[in-house]
């Protein structure tokens, strides 16, 4: 008997250990860390208490709480998780921007800076950051308003360049119209990781409105900088930066300033443009040539056909010919044959390279009522990658009868095929009235 009363007294004593190890108000900050890693094995029903962690004095403490939040990662996490960002140190903020970012995008908590942070003693260091940044949430996705504010407050207010960089893309990540206010104090940072970071996160929130007051970039010291600006200013349809950009295209000696500035200036339709385009058709670099001849087309001056159609027949380069064919069907040349420019464009999605280009041309070129529906036939009997290139074209610039012919798509024998459809048609009908 005596035995089982001491085995019993020796659990008891073991468990009350344990409990304490686990207890959030315990005074030895060593065993208030090691309860915020426990909270995080209780799912969301620890949140309150790591919540309260996120008080502590002691930064470690807060550190384990907002990993333990992230690692959570439920609806109920986003409260403390947005309460963290604004947390005075910069590497709570940036793993509590990463939290919030990946509850909306599962899975970027181990692409984002988060992943990379090291302390080395009481210095924050942070790898560099990555020039991939074309994420971002599905359209269908609606972002809480409140997460979109406090990452536009801490871009423009965090404790660190690195933090307020990070936040910057994170709203951009989300296409968080509400961080725009943030945003547009941010980009009066001197830092360049800000200023690029916030560029990129305007041209993703496609926000139009915003577009002049980015123009004092275009002259911007740092070239990557520089280079986004300008592509913002054409991303974004600032009409009133054309002489900026004219000026900029006139007087740089870089190669890629003034493939970007002429790209801009390509995406600007205005009639003043076109001795600037039809001076860069035949230029030596491809690259201008693919972009002169975009601008032209969108011009839509049947002048214009003779040069184009000439670029068209005689280029060698498949990226500009894309281009040349891209103007041939915005001027109008709608055949679908063997050599048409828009097969040639049609054809292109079955390019791994030269895909992404045939799409985002392709997606501008839609708008157009009668592109679309010479698309539809396309879209009927084409090969399984040209029918999931066309079903994201339609996705973005589809109608209502785009939505009815995409619909047996969503039962096609190849999985691929279908799944694209389920996702674009679901895309388009967001946009639907």
């Amino acid at each position: 008997m005596n035995r089982r009363i001491a085995a019993l007294v020796a659990a008891l004593a073991f468990f009350g250990v344990l409990l304490a190890a686990q207890d959030p108000a315990n005074p030895d900050v060593r065993e208030r860390r090691n309860a915020a890693r426990a909270l995080a094995r209780q799912g969301s029903s620890a949140i309150p208490q790591l919540a309260g962690l996120m008080a502590d004095p002691d930064l470690e403490v807060r550190i384990e709480a907002v990993k333990a939040l992230v690692e959570i990662g439920t609806q109920h996490s986003l409260e403390p998780l947005m309460k963290a960002a604004l947390d005075p140190d910069p590497e709570i903020q940036i793993r509590a921007t990463d939290g919030l970012v990946n509850f909306y995008l599962p899975g970027y908590v181990r692409t984002g800076l988060s992943a990379s942070l090291r302390r080395a003693g009481n210095r924050l260091v942070v790898n560099r950051f990555t020039d991939t940044n074309d994420q971002v949430v599905e359209p269908w996705i609606e972002v809480r308003t409140e997460v979109s504010e406090t990452l536009g407050r801490l871009a423009r207010g965090g404790s660190a360049m690195e933090s307020r960089a990070n936040a910057a893309r994170a709203a951009g990540i989300l296409r968080g119209k509400a961080a725009v206010p943030g945003l547009l104090e941010a980009v009066r940072s001197k830092d360049s990781r800000v200023l690029y970071e916030s560029l990129i996160a305007f041209q993703k929130i496609g926000d139009r409105s915003v577009a002049p007051q980015l123009q004092f970039l275009l002259r911007d010291l740092d070239e990557k900088v520089q280079l986004a600006a300008v592509e913002t200013a054409g991303l974004l349809y600032n009409m009133e930066a054309l002489p900026s950009l004219r000026s900029v295209l006139e007087r740089t000696q870089k190669q890629p300033v003034r493939r970007a500035t002429l790209a801009a200036i390509a995406m600007l339709p205005d009639p003043a443009n076109r001795r600037i385009l039809l001076a860069y058709l035949p230029d030596r670099d491809a690259q201008l040539r693919a972009v002169a001849a975009e601008g032209l087309g969108r011009l839509k001056d049947p002048a214009d056909i003779a040069a184009l159609q000439k670029g068209y027949e005689g280029e060698n380069n498949n990226l500009a010919r894309l281009s040349m064919a891209f103007a041939l069907v915005l001027e109008g040349n709608l055949e679908l044959s063997e050599f048409s420019p828009l097969q040639y464009m049609v054809n292109t999605l079955n390019s791994a390279s030269r895909a992404p280009a045939a799409r985002a041309l392709l997606i501008e070129a839609a708008r157009g009522g009668e592109v679309r529906r010479a698309l539809h036939q396309s879209l009927e009997r084409g090969t399984r990658d040209e029918k999931t290139g066309l079903l994201q074209v339609l996705a973005a610039s589809g109608d209502a009868e785009s939505a009815r012919l995409m619909e047996p798509l969503t039962r096609d024998p190849d999985l691929d095929v279908a799944s694209e459809a389920i996702r674009s048609l679901r895309a388009l009908k967001m946009r639907l009235p």
